[in-house]
C-alpha cells in the first residue's frame, strides 16, 4: 500500500497537545503552575484543538492547575483536557478515585490511558485479559455518562498489536462501543517505524468506525515521520507536544507536523490565521520551560531558512523559492543571510539591505575582505548578528555616539582559603571589581561596580556610568556568556572568542569580542551588546 493513499488522507487533523504533561516529563523541565497557565495561553493563542493540562488527583500541582485554570484561564480556541487512566482492576467505575477526579476537573474534555498489550494486562495488572477489557469499557461507559467527551489512549497499543493483535483490537472495540469519542494508538516505548505505524493505522481503520488518533514518541527519530504515516493512513488526531519535549528522547513534534500537514499535504489543523504564529509560540514555549530554542528545529529554527554559501545567496536573491521550500512567513520566520569568509558580495549586499543600509562599489569590496580578514582572525559573525549590524553600520561612516571608553581596569581577589574548593571544600572568597571611565557627551564619567566575575563586574560598571542618562538599559540583560579558545597549542595565550546574548525582553541577539586577552574580548562583545540594545530599545 502506499503511504500517499488519497482516500484515507482526511480533510482535518485535531491537533492535541499534551506538553504539559508528557513534555513536562523530559529531564530539566519543572513547570510551576504559572508556567503551566502560561503555556496553554500560548498553545489557545496558536490554535490547537485541545490542550492536556495533566492528571488531576495526581499531585497538588495539577489539582491547582485545574483549580485556577476555570477562573483564569478563558480559552478562545482551544479545549482543555483532563488526564487520568482506567478503574482499578476488579473495581467499580462509580467510585474509582480516579475517576471521579476527571469529573471533579471541570473540563468537557477527558482522555484516560489503558493497557492494549496483553503482556501488561497478564503481568503487570496481574488480571485476565477479560477483566482488561471491561476496565476499559466500564471507565468510558462511566465518563460519557457524565456527558463528557472522551479519548482513550490505548497504550503500548503498537507493540500489543503486534504480540497479539486480537486482543489488541478487542480492547478498542471495548471502547468503541463504550460510546469513546477518539481511540488514540499509542507507541509508547517509540520504537515503531513509519511502515509499522502506516499499516497497523491503516488495519484498525478498516474495521472501526470511531475516529483514531495516534500519540507517537521519538526513540528511533521517526516521531514526525511516525505521525505523517499515520495520518497518511486515516489517522484524524495527533497527539504530540510543541518542540518535541518528553520522556527519554521526547514526544513527536507538533510544529514540523502542523506545518508538514496543512502546507505540504492540505490538511487543515490550525486556523488558517494562527498558522503565521507557529514560531513565535514555539519559541515562547521554549523560554517558559527554560530551555533554549533548537536553531535546526524544522520550519521555526532561527537557522531553519538562513542561507551560507555566497552561490545560494545569489540565487535566492533573484528568486526566494531557489532554495526554500516554503516561503518562511507562512509560519512566522524570515529569511537570514549568514555573513562569514564563505559569503559573496550578494550575501553582504542583501544583509545590508534587510538594515536599510545602501552599501555598494568600493565599500562593498572593503566590507567583504574586511570581514574575511576578521573571520581569519578568529572572528564568526554569522553566530554575532548584532556585532555583524554594527559593522555593516560603521562601513557607512555611522559612528555610535552612546560614549567612548577612556579606560577600566579589573581586580580579583582571592581573599581566603587556599586551593580547590572542589578538591578540598575549603571555602574560597573571590572579590571582583571593576572600574571604568567613558566620555559621554564630552563629559567624563568614572564608575565602578562588583559582580561574581569580571565580565558581570565590568557590567555593571557601565550601567553605573549610564543609567541616569539611558534608562533603557534597565531593560537589557544578559543572557548567556560563551568562551571558546581558538588555539589550544598556545595554552592559557591562547586567541579567546567571546560570545554574549542579551535580551531587552522582547528580541534576543548576540555580540562577539577576540583577542589574546579574554577580558579585552568580554569588554568587545559587552560594548556592542550595549550599543546595540541601546539602539533598538525604547526608554
Amino acid at each position: 500500500m502506499s503511504i500517499l493513499n488519497s482516500k484515507t488522507l482526511p480533510k482535518t487533523v485535531e491537533i492535541y497537545d499534551t506538553t504539559l504533561r508528557d513534555g513536562a516529563q523530559l529531564e530539566g523541565i519543572s513547570l510551576t503552575v504559572d508556567d503551566k497557565l502560561r503555556i496553554a495561553e500560548q498553545l489557545d493563542n496558536l490554535g490547537v484543538h485541545y490542550i492536556e493540562g495533566g492528571w488531576p488527583g495526581a499531585n497538588p500541582k495539577d489539582v491547582e492547575f485545574f483549580e485556577r485554570a476555570q477562573k483564569e484561564l478563558p480559552l478562545k480556541q482551544s479545549r482543555l483536557v483532563a488526564f487520568g487512566s482506567t478503574r482499578r482492576v476488579n473495581g467499580n467505575a462509580e467510585s474509582d478515585p480516579t475517576l471521579t477526579n476527571l469529573v471533579s476537573a471541570g473540563t468537557s474534555t477527558v482522555c484516560i490511558v489503558g493497557k492494549s498489550w496483553d503482556y501488561h494486562v497478564t503481568e503487570a495488572l496481574r488480571t485476565s485479559l477479560d477483566e482488561g477489557v471491561a476496565m476499559v469499557a466500564d471507565s468510558i461507559k462511566f465518563l460519557k455518562d457524565q456527558g463528557l467527551e472522551v479519548f482513550f489512549d490505548a497504550e503500548h497499543f503498537f507493540d500489543g498489536y503486534k504480540a497479539n493483535p486480537e486482543f489488541a483490537l478487542r480492547v478498542l472495540e471495548g471502547a468503541s462501543d463504550a460510546g469513546a469519542d477518539c481511540l488514540v494508538l499509542c507507541d509508547t516505548n517509540g520504537g515503531s517505524l513509519p511502515f509499522q505505524i502506516e499499516e497497523t493505522v491503516s488495519e484498525v481503520v478498516s474495521q472501526l468506525g470511531t475516529p483514531i488518533g495516534v500519540h507517537l514518541h521519538n526513540d528511533t527519530g521517526c516521531g514526525v515521520a511516525n505521525a505523517m504515516a499515520g495520518v497518511m493512513a486515516g489517522a484524524t488526531q495527533v497527539q504530540g507536544t510543541i518542540n518535541g519535549y518528553g520522556e527519554r528522547v521526547g514526544n513527536c513534534d507538533l510544529v514540523p507536523i502542523i506545518a508538514n500537514l496543512s502546507l505540504k499535504l492540505g490538511v487543515k489543523t490550525l486556523p488558517d490565521e494562527c498558522m503565521e504564529k507557529l514560531t513565535s509560540v514555539a519559541h515562547h514555549v521554549a523560554e517558559l520551560v527554560n530551555f533554549s530554542s533548537d536553531p535546526q528545529q524544522p520550519y521555526v529554527g532561527s537557522g531553519a531558512f538562513a542561507h551560507k554559501a555566497g552561490l545560494h545567496v545569489s540565487a535566492i536573491s533573484r528568486r526566494p523559492d531557489a532554495y526554500e521550500h516554503i516561503d518562511p512567513n507562512l509560519v512566522g520566520n524570515g529569511t537570514r543571510f549568514l555573513v562569514s569568509e564563505m559569503s559573496g558580495k550578494s550575501t553582504i549586499e542583501l544583509r545590508a539591505q534587510q538594515l536599510g543600509l545602501d552599501i555598494g562599489g568600493e565599500t562593498l569590496n572593503e566590507v567583504v575582505e574586511t570581514l574575511k580578514d576578521l573571520e581569519y582572525r578568529g572572528y564568526h559573525f554569522e553566530a554575532a548578528d548584532a556585532s555583524l549590524e554594527l559593522l555593516l553600520r560603521a562601513s557607512t561612516g555611522w559612528e555610535q555616539d552612546f560614549f567612548q571608553l577612556q579606560s577600566f581596569s579589573v581586580n580579583v581577589g582571592h581573599l581566603s582559603g587556599s586551593g580547590s574548593r572542589a578538591w578540598n571544600d575549603v571555602a574560597v572568597e573571590v572579590d571582583t571589581e571593576a572600574n571604568v571611565s567613558i566620555d559621554v557627551d564630552g563629559e567624563i564619567v568614572e564608575a565602578s561596580g562588583k559582580g561574581n566575575g569580571p565580565v558581570n563586574a565590568l557590567d555593571a560598571a557601565l550601567r553605573e556610568a549610564l543609567e541616569t542618562r539611558y534608562p533603557a538599559l534597565g531593560k537589557l540583560r544578559l543572557t548567556d556568556f560563551k568562551v571558546r579558545v581558538l588555539e589550544t597549542s598556545k595554552g592559557t595565550g591562547a586567541i579567546t572568542r567571546v560570545l554574549l546574548d542579551t535580551t531587552n525582553g522582547e528580541q534576543t541577539w548576540t555580540t562577539i569580542g577576540v583577542s589574546e586577552n579574554i577580558i579585552e574580548a568580554s569588554w568587545q562583545a559587552l560594548v556592542d551588546s550595549i550599543v546595540y540594545g541601546l539602539m533598538n530599545t525604547e526608554e
